[in-house]
């Protein structure tokens, strides 16, 4: 989406007219999930994907003849059966639903995407809602008289731009996006009158702090950088906490972990590793580590070890609300043996912590694998 919005910028900065289309919500088995994006520029070209196929052909089509006809916001639903997947050669078969944005005065929208652009680069995190359908309560009035595609921008500080369309939903989204705003998240959101709008977070990339400069360390951080974590890495020793040891971190630093991470700008969109080389140094890591804001703060051991650090976290004074909060032992259990197998084990948790998924396997349920069975045998028969 970086690309997208830094072109969305580029273009409107040129007073350049433009659509964005987003996928705001989606049931089953689908190509894209809710926050892809396809910006289609006034030439025809684009910047982006909703996820090929007809689906997306459809979008640009529409987005064209926007540009053409200066037609308001659409909502849309596609439905991808058996025949569309059949001539797209598709094996998903659930339904997407898209909202099509075109941006005909770009001073309107301009300032939006200067501070989404921001955002990615390292500034205060915002949000955006765009309202997708009101069932009928009284509206504020909008210069373009439309109700789908009316803008609420949010910042981290509550101030706002735009409105819903009333006050009750506004605050309904400025309340939800204090959340969706740590990890770059989105929402669609009915609210109880049947109201119903998009919101999306924007942030900079996540920072990974990782305390230890140990091999499961350096296992995790040549992963995390393919991730997208940026990676910082603290360790006492300079032979562990040093460029040539790890060539992709944003910065290592060779210090005490509580000198360490006042370093480093914590906010709540990072994740704080915790690996040392024994007891005494991760009790004093964990400690430092549970007093910033990262939302996510994980230490490597045996659960005997983290008992006992627990109980020096609550010496310490640390508040049981927050160590209830971190990841100890680190990871999902697969059973690792090795660096590099625990490091994959650990990344799998943040990257469910950051994104919200369950954990649960994927495999599909037995009773799903039985009716394949007797369909077949009907065939055959």
């Amino acid at each position: 989406m970086k690309d997208v919005f830094r072109e969305t910028k580029r273009l409107l900065g040129e007073g350049q007219k433009a659509v964005l289309a987003t996928v705001v919500k989606t049931k089953g088995s689908t190509p894209q999930k809710p926050g892809a994006k396809l910006l289609v520029r006034e030439d025809g070209s684009g910047v982006g994907t909703l996820g090929g196929g007809c689906v997306e052909g459809d979008i640009w089509f529409a987005a064209k003849e926007l540009l053409k006809t200066f037609g308001p916001s659409q909502f849309r639903e596609y439905q991808l059966n058996e025949d569309l997947a059949a001539e797209e050669g598709l094996v998903c078969g659930g339904s997407m639903y898209f909202m099509i944005d075109p941006i005909y005065e770009p001073d309107e929208v301009l300032g939006f995407t200067k501070e989404i652009d921001d955002a990615y680069s390292g500034k205060s995190p915002v949000a955006l809602a765009t309202l997708i359908s009101n069932p009928g309560e009284n509206l504020l009035p909008l210069g373009s008289g439309t109700e789908t595609g009316r803008k609420l921008f949010i910042r981290e500080d509550g101030s706002t731009t735009g409105s819903l369309g009333s006050q009750a939903i506004d605050n309904d989204a400025i309340s939800r996006s204090r959340q969706l705003m740590v990890h770059g998240a989105n929402e669609y959101v009915v609210t109880e009158n049947g109201t119903e709008y998009f919101i999306e977070g924007y942030t900079s990339p996540p920072k990974l702090i990782l305390v230890g400069g140990g091999h499961v360390s350096k296992a995790i951080s040549s992963l995390a950088d393919k991730l997208g974590f940026h990676v910082y890495v603290t360790d006492d020793r300079i032979e562990f906490a040093n460029k040539e040891r790890f060539p992709e971190s944003k910065q290592t630093i060779a210090m005490q972990p509580e000198d360490a991470l006042k370093q480093i700008n914590i906010t709540k969109n990072s994740f704080i590793v915790v690996a040392t080389r024994g007891h005494r140094y991760d009790s004093d890591a964990l400690a430092s580590a549970a007093k910033t804001a990262a939302s996510y703060v994980g230490l490597l051991g045996s659960k005997r070890k983290i008992i006992l650090i627990y109980e020096d976290l609550v010496k310490m004074g640390i508040p049981k609300d927050r160590i209830t909060e971190l990841r100890a032992p680190i990871g999902i259990e697969i059973n690792a043996r090795t660096p590099d197998e625990i490091a994959i084990s650990i990344l799998a948790e943040m990257l469910m912590f950051r994104l919200g998924g369950s954990g649960k396997n994927m495999k599909l349920d037995e009773k799903l694998v039985e009716k394949i069975f007797s369909k077949q045998a009907k065939v055959l028969n």
